[in-house]
């Protein structure tokens, strides 16, 4: 159940059970000219939404993330890499104060991901929560672009009526093949908007409803093995050092 549909009550009679929080974190920010500025917050969010498991409780999604590089396109927002990090570790922390202390990041961008690995970091080492960044394309695995067959899948998938099917093929057109720009071994692609004209890297025009349900279902299959990973295990455990 999501944290903010009990009452203040009912998630107190809840902890007895609830060991384990789900953030659904993304970004608002260019899908290329097929696909909604949500993509990456509504795909977290559905597949955290979707988890039917009593060990966990699904907080509300973070929709705004690091998204800089893409701040050429419009309807872009982004937040800096450090606002992002203190956001997340800060309600982590919240979190953990009633007492749930394990917490999965279902992730749905990228350019999130230093910032999480961050929160995570200090997190564990302050002993306040042990906080996993989850990342819906690895456990399912899937390399993906941006704006890609994988992503425009998934929409086609989880909300078709948000997908520009008309623009598929300009957007492939005017995309690129893959992340980036180099010039005799030197990263000159700093932003997006470098090497892609329509905002998209990879294949487009190549995503389907049906790849994209079973993208889905393999990610909530794997988000819910996860939490129940995370439930099976001591906290003190997951503090540990590694052995060496």
């Amino acid at each position: 159940m999501s944290l903010a549909d009990h009452t203040t009550r009912s998630f107190a009679d809840a902890l007895d059970d609830v060991s384990v929080g789900v953030l659904p974190v993304g970004s608002t920010e260019q899908h290329g000219p097929h696909l909604p500025l949500s993509t990456d917050h509504l795909v977290a969010d559905r597949i955290a939404g979707a988890l039917d498991n009593p060990n966990a409780t699904v907080l509300p999604t973070l929709a705004v993330g690091v998204s800089d590089h893409h701040r050429q396109f419009h309807g872009t927002l982004s937040v800096s890499d450090e606002t992002f990090e203190r956001f997340v570790r800060e309600t982590v922390e919240s979190l953990a104060g009633h007492g749930v202390r394990k917490v999965a990041v279902v992730n749905g961008h990228g350019g999130n991901k230093p910032a999480l690995e961050r929160a995570a970091r200090t997190l564990r080492a302050e002993e306040t929560a042990f906080c996993a960044p989850w990342h819906w394309w690895d456990a399912a695995n899937y390399v993906i672009g941006h704006a890609d067959q994988h992503e425009t899948s998934m929409v086609q998938h989880l909300a078709p009526a948000l997908v520009d099917e008309e623009r598929l093929v300009e957007a492939e057109q005017d995309g690129t093949e893959s992340w980036g720009k180099r010039v005799h071994g030197a990263s000159i692609g700093f932003d997006t908007a470098d090497f892609t004209e329509s905002g998209a890297v990879g294949h487009p025009a190549e995503g389907s409803a049906m790849l994209g349900e079973d993208m889905f279902e393999e990610s909530v299959a794997e988000l819910d093995a996860f939490v129940d990973w995370l439930a099976d295990r001591p906290f003190e455990d997951l503090l540990a050092e590694p052995h060496r």
